[in-house]
């Protein structure tokens, strides 16, 4: 109940069209409660007592009464579907915003598939119960209750006998609900399963065909559908003993009113007509009863969702905007790294006592073997994630002091796996500043050496980027992605100089975009090339989360150290290669 409270206080807020649909529905039950008086009057008024000429009248006065309470009910489902609609268009809405908010963290851990089905197949879920669910429970409760009313005024001790399979009828109901919402719960978990399954195969198709192992993921989708299906199975025998259990004691209770009802109209204590508007009344009176399981039904799925969206709303974004934060004015770009620690869960640190001066303007190259600290230390800058211990200043203030929102604003990331969303070209460059004017965003452009590329298309910059960039090389991507951080105009830069994947050429049309790029701002760059590391004004060597070495170029290469392996290993070969270049070209 404490889930279903969280719902309906977002339904409330359009209160006006819930009493209104709450209005119809009441004159809805006034409508129902009439028609099976009509039918008794006619019985009574004019088969018994032979008044033929008031046939006519109450052939009207059924027909009218159809015809009025269609129409409440047509109003009724409109108001509460719209209620429903709304409710669910702020729901979706607030999740996704708090999507939004949430920490890198909890997208480390997170699967597409099961946020994406918590979005969609769930919430759809909610729309349902509030939009119909919640008015036919009410309006079922004030049946029954105005039904028995007045079928206890009508004949009690009849009334009473009818009512005697009620509990036992209300006991399956409530067997049923116990057994069902757990397999609810276990079915929607499945099928988020499978979307996760399958947002996996889409994105990884190429990986799939690569490695030739179409056959393994059809198995793979083909068991996770099987169990979805085996759960939807194991539901449906509850629904096919339990609503058979229901209708048998529900005939149950018809028959002895037939019994007992019949012999009171032989004995004269009742009329045909009365007898007659008493089952119509018990019909009225069982079918909510009946409907209970259905309703319970739609409840027990509800509560499933409700609990798996609520999990997605009840959690909190590790790194916020504190109490009091203040937007950061513009900065010219000076970093520390004071005394910095860094542990994901906490406790195992993977970053340990960095300490780090960028002055406005230098490059600073981060070097160092996988699992080293490189991608962790660069994503503590934009608040990413927060240090655990130390601190990070920029132009001397705490960026936890800051909102995260001025403190991005204000840096450009531009990183090897280049993301580009399924928009145009403008649109992608634009990312950062949605609002920049054509001329801005040609000479970002032109300055990241994409320029030419751009007009070669058919449709210039208006032509549609595939999803994640599809139809455009690794080089073209990340030129994008540059043309879109110069247009940003940021003080602080981080990028991946990751150029391993490029031909010649692009990596030259690459590197003329990053020295552009880089020019006049603090960089901050996980290098892999030896221009990149030449050009640095500090070089900073990571092994198990700690510096281990920190100069230029020349005092590292002469300390002999870690610095002067990488250079052996991974650097001499590309500055003989550029020797080799340039004596050609000689």
């Amino acid at each position: 109940m404490q889930v279903m409270s969280r719902l309906l206080r977002y339904a409330l807020r359009y209160w006006p069209r819930i009493v209104a649909a709450i209005v119809l529905m009441f004159v809805g039950t006034g409508l129902v409660m009439i028609q099976p008086k009509i039918i008794q009057w006619t019985f009574d008024s004019v088969y018994e007592a032979g008044q033929w000429h008031l046939l006519a009248w109450m052939g009207l006065a059924v027909v009218a009464a159809a015809a009025l309470q269609g129409l409440v009910n047509y109003g009724e489902r409109l108001l509460m579907e719209w209620v429903g609609q709304r409710t669910i268009y702020d729901l979706r809405n607030r999740i996704y915003g708090h999507l939004q908010s949430l920490s890198f963290s909890f997208y480390d851990t997170a699967q597409t598939g099961q946020l994406m089905s918590r979005a969609t197949a769930d919430v759809d879920q909610l729309r349902r119960f509030v939009s119909f669910g919640i008015m036919r429970l009410v309006s079922n409760l004030v049946t029954f209750v105005f039904v028995l009313l007045t079928l206890l005024q009508m004949d009690w001790k009849l009334t009473l006998l009818s009512l005697g399979t009620m509990p036992f009828l209300v006991l399956s109901v409530a067997a049923f609900n116990t057994k069902v919402r757990p397999r609810y719960q276990l079915i929607q978990q499945e099928m988020a399963e499978l979307t996760t399954t399958l947002q996996e195969n889409i994105s990884g198709v190429r990986v799939v065909r690569a490695f030739a192992q179409e056959e393994r993921e059809i198995a793979k989708f083909r068991a996770q559908n099987w169990r979805y299906l085996e759960e939807n199975i194991t539901t449906v025998r509850l629904w096919a003993f339990y609503f058979p259990l229901m209708q048998f004691m529900s005939g149950l209770g018809s028959t002895l009113i037939l019994w007992y009802g019949g012999r009171q109209v032989i004995l004269g204590h009742l009329s045909i007509g009365q007898m007659l508007a008493f089952t119509a009344l018990l019909a009225r009176l069982v079918g909510p009863v009946r409907m209970l399981g259905w309703l319970v039904n739609m409840y027990s799925q509800a509560t499933a969702a409700a609990q798996r969206v609520f999990e997605i709303l009840d959690t909190n974004p590790e790194v916020r905007d504190k109490p009091g934060a203040f937007e950061l004015p513009p900065i010219k770009g000076h970093v520390r790294f004071e005394n910095v620690s860094f542990a994901y869960d906490g406790m195992n640190y993977v970053l340990r006592d960095i300490n780090i001066d960028a002055k406005p303007g230098q490059r600073i190259a981060v070097l160092g073997g996988t699992g080293s600290g490189k991608s962790t230390l660069i994503n503590l800058i934009p608040r990413f994630y927060d240090v655990v211990e130390g601190a990070i200043t920029v132009d001397g203030i705490d960026i936890r002091d800051v909102t995260l929102e001025s403190l991005r604003r204000q840096i450009g990331i531009v990183l090897q796996e280049t993301f580009l969303f399924s928009a145009t070209i403008r649109e992608n460059i634009a990312y950062g500043r949605p609002h920049a004017r054509d001329e801005e965003i040609v000479a970002a452009a032109k300055a990241a050496r994409i320029h030419d590329f751009i007009m070669s298309l058919p449709d210039g910059y208006n032509s549609l980027v595939g999803e994640r960039g599809v139809g455009l090389s690794g080089g073209q991507k990340q030129r994008i992605a540059i043309a879109r951080a110069l247009l940003l105009d940021p003080a602080i830069l981080i990028l991946d100089d990751s150029l391993s994947s490029v031909d010649t050429e692009t990596e030259y049309l690459i590197q003329q975009a990053l020295e552009v790029l880089m020019q006049n701002r603090t960089s901050f760059i996980i290098a892999q090339r030896l221009s990149t590391v030449k050009n640095a004004d500090q070089i900073i060597i990571l092994d198990n989360g700690r510096i281990v070495e920190q100069g230029t170029h020349e005092t590292l290469l002469a300390a002999g150290g870690i610095y002067r392996e990488i250079y052996d290993l991974q650097l001499r070969s590309q500055e003989e290669a550029e020797v080799l270049a340039e004596r050609s070209g000689n």
